[in-house]
């Protein structure tokens, strides 16, 4: 390192302030490089950006965001209203905060796989979902672009199950934030988990970034918001999903067959 150091300032006419800038500079580069090439190999579609649908959603997200928060808001007010409808302010133990959050989290799987199967079907499509899909290579900006009535469908589950379950506030630490969170990951375009989560049985009934990404892609297949549950049961998960995801390479080949390349109803 002396020797790196002493080079510098032989190059710099012994500036030290050049010479730090200069290591700021090439650390600075290499890190770049390294962020670079990270997120480059995990790219689900890497040619799939377009910069004028990426300024469709921020329009779309922008208004969807303030129509769907008005009719959550409306839903959220009459719920609370209602007699049984009161948060659980009781300590609770680590083992009761799992099982609401376990219970929540299948409760909205279920619930967001039948409703987003029906925003799939020709009457209902062109009306609620149709929005959502103006990506067929999604970004993060894509989770909020959507329809205020999907909002008000996928959103609404919260305020009424909260309205018929009781939840301790612990256990509402960790449900708030699922949905959002959940959203911007799987519309992230980026794959970040391992080859070997579809190989594991403990692991396999989870969606994953490529799991979605095909949703939007494919279109008429994984519906899943959270497993892959109702996918495998119904016979609507691609079934090129879990070799796709083992071979990233084998995203950026065009199917052989394109039965599943279904283009969205209008």
């Amino acid at each position: 390192m002396i020797t790196v150091w002493k080079l510098l300032l032989g190059l710099t006419g012994g500036n030290t302030i050049l010479a730090i800038w200069l290591v700021a500079f090439l650390v600075a580069g290499f890190a770049v490089g390294i962020v670079r090439g990270f997120f480059r190999a995990r790219k689900i579609q890497p040619k799939g950006f377009r910069w004028r649908t990426f300024r469709n959603e921020a329009i779309f997200a922008a208004v969807g965001v303030v129509g769907s928060g008005i009719l959550l808001a409306g839903l959220t007010y009459l719920l609370a209203r209602l007699p049984h409808a009161a948060p659980n302010h009781n300590p609770a133990s680590w083992w009761v905060v799992v099982l609401e959050y376990a219970f929540y989290f299948f409760a909205f799987d279920t619930w967001f796989y039948w409703f987003h199967r029906w925003m799939h079907t020709p009457r209902v499509y062109p009306w609620i979902h149709k929005l959502h899909h103006w990506s067929t290579a999604p970004n993060l900006l894509t989770t909020f672009s959507v329809n205020p009535l999907e909002s008000f469908v996928n959103g609404g589950f919260l305020p009424i199950f909260l309205t018929f379950v009781s939840v301790h506030d612990r256990s509402m630490a960790f449900i708030g934030p699922t949905s959002i969170l959940m959203g911007l990951y799987v519309h992230s375009g980026y794959e970040f988990l391992p080859r070997w989560w579809n190989r594991s049985w403990a692991t396999k009934w989870f969606i994953t970034t490529t799991f979605h990404d095909q949703h939007h892609k494919y279109f008429n297949w994984n519906f899943g918001g959270y497993t892959t549950i109702w996918d495998r049961i119904c016979g609507t998960m691609r079934s090129r999903y879990e070799s796709d995801f083992e071979n990233p390479k084998a995203r950026l080949k065009k199917p052989a067959v394109e039965e599943d390349a279904v283009v969205p109803a209008e």
